[in-house]
């Protein structure tokens, strides 16, 4: 990633464009993808700078040059892979390796080679058929990855096939880069060593990477993570991310891989949880950045001179990828609906053949008027792909038909739970709670901010993670809106406090159930949003009570009538004090 050319001006209107298109798409509904795809065509060079030199003061509202921002917009793409690359774990990419090597492997191959035989009847040579080939075979990462997180449909059987295809998409592009070298390269006596060689060393790239996490960032990052200090925690995850990124695009593989090797590092600690809460505003950000750059690369003047031609062309990608994607995803057993949704979905040209026909160019293996019309052909699928989804979608009632249930395995897959209890705190109280919804088999999750516990249960086994109740990004990923109820254990009790604004300010229906240290701390949870509050104090009082009335003489049956009678009393006045439970 560089960023030469990157002025301030250039600067300020991305992200000024990026920031007011975002609540500008929520409030009318329209698909984040494709609202930003439509503001880079206005603002960029092909769009409104056309008349900066008729109308001066417009060119303080767009950018004249795509060049300066593509860096930056590419660092979106990078944090997408590292949050999918969080989203599993080994044992769940090694469980997908039939679908990624078998289906990516098969895809990338027949779909390149077929594109490459179009491309050689249409006159151009050999070298550059099958260059265009492969480049034209490779999806958009970034756009398919969204599409699918925006519909929450990244943990189904179409997310799981689309990532598979995607992920063996990336690890093509290192043969692909060599071969145009090789191509370029005329006097290298053997291209096949150079090849060997170059695949030994991002080999060795990526085994020094897993080990070096494994034995030095891990640790390490248990020590950070110790620490209070979230400046520090969230420096050092940006650290790792962009050092990573940068080995693997040092030995010739993709920036994206590298950052979703780096998600895979931090996959399996008690920390991903927090780390994807923190990382999820700029990963929003910078991916509106890079779709804003994408649309500013369509040259509608260009589209016009060739409309048909280029239609055509549009019109011929999206067929051969769609029906080769088909058969060959049926040929490995999903069904008809996330065949045809997938087909679709990966149907367009990606942001490596940016890279693949540059480089091709470059070294004069494609003229440079082939090389613009692919691009532009590239720009416009991608630009097309969230309509010709969305509309292949509502035609074949995907949504109804695609509940295949194959869905990935794995510990994640709690966010899909529905009518689960949420335990905020897993000290005595919290532990306890969650052993007797173990032992009835009740769905549950279990959060708490001590690192050093959570690292100790979850090595036992226990289902609880790292997280901060008081904030409502936290409590949100752990699906509080589906759940039938939020008990909160903690010892502290402003932290207490704060969890129950927060909570009912998230879910204001949700039933909420609250540890109190006496009367007046259970006022004031009431206050704040609890339904039902249980004081200790009160309660080791009463207990204590009647144990004393049966000692004193009294039958076991009137001494438990009268502390009942007195634990009645105390709830209305605790609803008297704290104004009673809100419902409002």
């Amino acid at each position: 990633m560089h960023f030469e050319g990157l002025n301030l001006q250039a600067l300020i209107v991305f992200l000024v464009a990026a920031g007011v298109a975002v609540p500008l798409l929520r409030r009318f509904q329209i698909s984040p993808v494709l609202g930003f795809l439509i503001t880079g065509l206005i603002i960029g060079p092909y769009g409104l700078a056309r008349f900066d030199d008729d109308i001066p003061f417009l060119k303080y509202f767009v950018i004249g040059e795509i060049a300066g921002v593509q860096a930056l917009a590419e660092l979106g793409v990078v944090f997408l892979l590292f949050l999918i690359g969080l989203e599993l774990s080994w044992s769940r990419l090694w469980a997908l390796r039939r679908m990624v090597f078998g289906l990516g492997g098969s895809q990338v191959v027949i779909t390149g080679t077929v594109i490459a035989l179009f491309a050689y009847m249409f006159g151009n040579s050999a070298e550059a058929a099958v260059i265009l080939g492969a480049g034209l075979a490779l999806s958009s990462t970034a756009i398919v990855m969204q599409l699918l997180i925006e519909r929450d449909r990244l943990g189904t059987s179409l997310g799981q096939t689309s990532f598979s295809i995607l992920l063996f998409q990336d690890l093509a592009v290192l043969p692909i880069l060599f071969l145009i070298r090789a191509f370029g390269a005329q006097a290298v006596d053997s291209p096949t060593l150079l090849f060997f060689l170059a695949m030994c060393q991002a080999l060795v790239a990526v085994l020094f990477i897993l080990i070096l996490g494994r034995f030095v960032i891990r640790p390490l990052f248990r020590t950070i993570g110790a620490s209070a200090s979230r400046e520090m925690f969230l420096a050092f995850v940006f650290l790792v991310i962009i050092c990573v990124s940068a080995t693997t695009e040092a030995v010739g593989l993709s920036v994206t891989f590298g950052a979703f090797l780096a998600g895979l590092l931090f996959a399996e600690t008690d920390y991903r949880h927090e780390i994807e809460v923190d990382i999820e505003p700029f990963k929003g950000l910078l991916m509106g950045l890079f779709f804003i750059s994408v649309g500013m690369s369509v040259d509608l003047s260009q589209v016009a001179k060739q409309a048909l031609w280029i239609a055509a062309s549009v019109i011929g990608l999206f067929a051969i990828k769609g029906l080769l994607l088909y058969h060959l995803i049926r040929a490995f057993g999903k069904s008809r609906s996330v065949a045809s949704e997938a087909a679709i979905l990966l149907g367009q040209g990606g942001e490596f053949a940016f890279l693949v026909v540059g480089l091709a160019l470059s070294e004069g293996l494609i003229p440079d008027p082939t090389a613009q019309f692919m691009l532009i052909i590239t720009s416009i699928t991608m630009f097309a792909t969230p309509i010709v989804a969305g509309v292949t979608r509502r035609l074949v009632r995907l949504q109804a038909l695609s509940n295949d249930g194959d869905k990935i395995d794995g510990e994640d897959l709690f966010h899909r739970l529905s009518g689960h209890t949420v335990i905020i705190g897993y000290g005595r109280v919290g532990s306890m709670l969650s052993s007797v919804l173990e032992s009835r088999e009740i769905p549950h999750v279990s959060i708490d901010l001590n690192r050093g516990l959570v690292a100790k249960c979850r090595k036992d086994g226990a289902g609880v993670y790292y997280g901060d109740g008081k904030r409502a990004d936290v409590v949100n990923k752990f699906r509080i809106d589906k759940a039938s109820s939020v008990v909160i254990t903690i010892n502290d009790r402003a932290a207490a406090e704060q969890i129950v604004q927060v909570v009912r300010e998230v879910a204001p229906s949700l039933p909420i159930f609250a540890r109190a240290h006496d009367l007046d701390h259970a006022a004031r949870l009431v206050d704040k949003g609890a339904d039902h509050v249980i004081p200790e104090a009160t309660e080791a009082c009463l207990q204590l009570t009647e144990l004393a009335l049966i000692e004193a003489g009294l039958p076991d049956r009137a001494a438990h009538h009268l502390v009942e009678a007195r634990r009645v009393e105390e709830n209305i006045r605790l609803n008297f004090i704290g104004g009673g439970p809100s419902s409002d």
